[in-house]
């Protein structure tokens, strides 16, 4: 069995984080301009029980798929949660928070992953 993907575990976890109701999810795809991961995916919650649930949403889906988070940052309490799978970061931000680091402006070279919903 081959290993998923970089690409295939960003679109996984978007299903899994939009099947959550995640509020402005993009996926970047950051080859080009970043040596530390492949893509980024980001999106929002209204609320930090939403930033739970859909975090908790990501990683159960991916873990399903035999997918293994390297490494977690941050609560939903803070505002911010970062999943890290390596060759893909997720983002989970409370709406204010997300605009505050505006990840989307100092990664906008990046191209965007086109999602079919």
């Amino acid at each position: 069995m081959t290993a998923p993907s970089a690409e295939w575990k960003a679109r996984r976890a978007a299903r899994a984080a939009l099947d959550k109701r995640a509020g402005d999810l993009i996926v970047l795809d950051v080859q080009r301009v970043s040596s530390v991961t492949d893509y980024f995916l980001i999106c929002s919650g209204k609320s930090t029980t939403h930033l739970q649930t859909i975090t908790d949403a990501i990683r159960v889906e991916l873990k399903e798929e035999g997918v293994q988070l390297r490494h977690a940052e941050g609560v939903a309490e803070s505002g911010w949660v970062l999943l890290d799978y390596g060759d893909v970061l997720m983002h989970v931000f409370l709406e204010d928070t997300r605009t505050y680091y505006a990840l989307e402006r100092l990664w906008g070279d990046a191209p965007t992953v086109p999602l079919v919903t």
